[in-house]
């Protein structure tokens, strides 16, 4: 299937959203964020410009890894409501212009599932093929994504007196899709969700979901991994038009390119961009733009059907893993110092204002160049506001806090007691008396509203989510510039890692001076390029510019 109609490819251009449930909101008042919450809240999502919801699991669940060990894939967790809310936050959200996106985890499922339940039952019970079993774990078994929290990959089953293999955590045993009746399984959970509204489906641990390592020699014909990934694209593609897959693959560039399908953009429609994220921030501890620019340089070439998803912060920890031990390194002694703030010896469990002092100025620059890659920006709830995080909940889940509304009780997610809250609300200078969204509502100089402006001009660039990138040269090591040229434009984004302030000069062969550069952020200046294409920029200290370039005549609004 090659994917060629690009008449509606909505998430080019989109602003994702990502939040859980569990924390946005309580309506009710029991201390756990629920969907009617979340429906009273779409004006102010409209309000910030988002165009895409991504909800973080709500079914039914054990809650022993934030909702990711599902009970009940069909299902949606009785605290947060039932499906008639479910659904009507779908049409709250289209009736504002948002699509939803819900997370599709079937690498594994929670312990408690009935399929598990039944699988261990009984070694000739029907449900024992949707799992992995082996009699004595492989020697050359795969090392656990979380270290410290498991042993290995492989738990002994007493019952049945066999291991069964889990990627994550024990209690979440590993599906096995070289079984014709999960792959079904998969196919109905997809269509079970499309059939309710929701526009696609982020698709968590897609190496894991692909890889036949585990798998029993002689259990079934086990599908060529990207052949399947492949299959679920074209379900999703005969069951709806619009929908799409957006991949958590972290993996090398190289890599990637397979999991998009190629040439023939037939897999993956989205993929998150881990290594030019974990460079990001080696570029911020160092002051240098050097790893970013190296990063942004490395992305192969790819289809106008598969796009990059880029972010600052996602919803676990911030992993560094595609960086070297030495680069990870410095990357925490500038942003995770103490051991509290660092989880896995690869990543760390703060949000970003803190992990930048809180300095505005850098801040803002980090978010204003995250709108200005290449790709499809994907925010985490909370990032609007500036949000911090609290240690004190643990792991994950310190960033995890309830969403800030009002400086009154418990930043005005709920009214139950603190106790009962599904996660403690930040503490310090990030709590909700210093940070929250009634007050930034209504100060201009607000990190609420100066993200709603870059969500404004991105979506008024539409070049950033179809064009070329370029690189640009320049003297300074601490700044990055760069050019993304597509059919509605052009326009030129510099920015100042730096705690100095600069004076760079750009040069374009094909501009001249009759020729404008509108600046898109600060105060709609105009810069003219000499006859020679030169341009002088000046930028203070963390500086940021976006300069549309408008040639003689062209009626394009700054």
């Amino acid at each position: 299937m090659r994917i060629t109609d690009t008449s509606d490819l909505w998430w080019k251009t989109a602003v994702v959203y990502c939040l859980d449930v569990e924390t946005f909101m309580d309506w009710n008042d029991d201390g756990v964020g629920d969907f009617e919450g979340l429906a009273h809240r779409m004006d102010y999502l409209a309000e910030l410009g988002v165009t895409c919801l991504w909800l973080m699991p709500f079914y039914p669940s054990p809650d022993q890894d934030d909702g990711y060990d599902i009970t009940d894939f069909y299902g949606v967790d009785k605290r947060l409501g039932n499906h008639g809310d479910f659904v009507e936050v779908i049409r709250t959200a289209r009736d504002r212009g948002m699509r939803v996106i819900i997370d599709l985890v079937v690498n594994h499922t929670s312990d408690k599932h009935p399929w598990f339940q039944a699988a261990r039952s009984s070694r000739n019970s029907p449900y024992r093929d949707y799992y992995v079993w082996r009699d004595e774990p492989p020697k050359d078994a795969a090392e656990t994504v979380f270290p410290g929290e498991e042993s290995g990959v492989w738990n002994f089953d007493e019952r049945t007196e066999q291991y069964y293999l889990h990627s994550f955590y024990s209690h979440q045993p590993d599906l096995n899709v070289a079984n014709p009746k999960v792959r079904e399984e998969v196919e109905k959970i997809i269509g079970f969700w499309l059939q309710l509204g929701v526009s696609g489906f982020r698709v968590d641990a897609v190496p894991f979901l692909l890889d036949p390592s585990g798998v029993m020699p002689g259990k079934g014909d086990l599908p060529d991994p990207m052949g399947y990934l492949r299959s679920l694209r074209e379900f999703l593609g005969r069951r709806s038009g619009e929908a799409i897959l957006l991949g958590e693959a972290n993996l090398p560039h190289k890599d990637q390119l397979v999991y998009f399908g190629g040439d023939d953009a037939d897999a993956l429609t989205m993929q998150f961009d881990f290594v030019v994220m974990a460079n990001m921030y080696l570029s911020l501890a160092r002051g240098d733009a050097g790893p970013l620019t190296a990063a942004l340089a490395d992305r192969p070439p790819i289809a106008t059907a598969s796009q990059w998803a880029n972010f600052v912060r996602n919803h676990d920890e911030l992993t560094l893993d595609k960086l070297s031990e030495t680069e990870r390194e410095e990357v925490f002694a500038a942003f995770a110092p103490d051991e509290e703030t660092r989880i896995y010896d690869r990543g760390i469990i703060r949000r970003l204002p803190p992990m930048l002092g809180g300095d505005p100025r850098r801040i803002r620059m980090v978010y204003s160049l995250l709108f200005s890659m290449p790709g499809t920006p994907v925010l985490f709830y909370g990032e609007e506001l500036g949000m911090g995080e609290n240690l004190e909940a643990g792991g994950r889940k310190s960033v995890r806090t309830p969403m800030q509304w009002t400086a009154e009780k418990n930043g005005g997610f709920s009214n139950a007691a603190p106790s009962r809250l599904a996660s403690p609300v930040a503490v310090g200078g990030y709590s909700p008396e210093h940070v929250n969204a009634s007050v930034q509502r209504h100060d201009p100089d607000s990190m609420l509203r100066f993200m709603r402006i870059l969500i404004e001009r991105y979506r008024a660039s539409a070049e950033i989510g179809w064009g070329e990138l370029e690189i640009l040269e320049q003297a300074n090591p601490a700044v990055l510039a760069h050019r993304v040229t597509g059919g509605e434009g052009s326009m030129i984004a510099v920015h100042n890692l730096s705690a100095e302030s600069t004076t760079v000069t750009l040069r374009f062969a094909d501009l001249g001076e009759d020729d404008r550069l509108v600046d898109l952020l600060l105060d709609g200046s105009i810069t003219t390029p000499s006859a020679k294409g030169a341009v002088d920029l000046t930028l203070d200290a963390y500086g940021y510019r976006w300069l549309r370039v408008l040639a003689p005549g062209e009626k394009r609004l700054s």
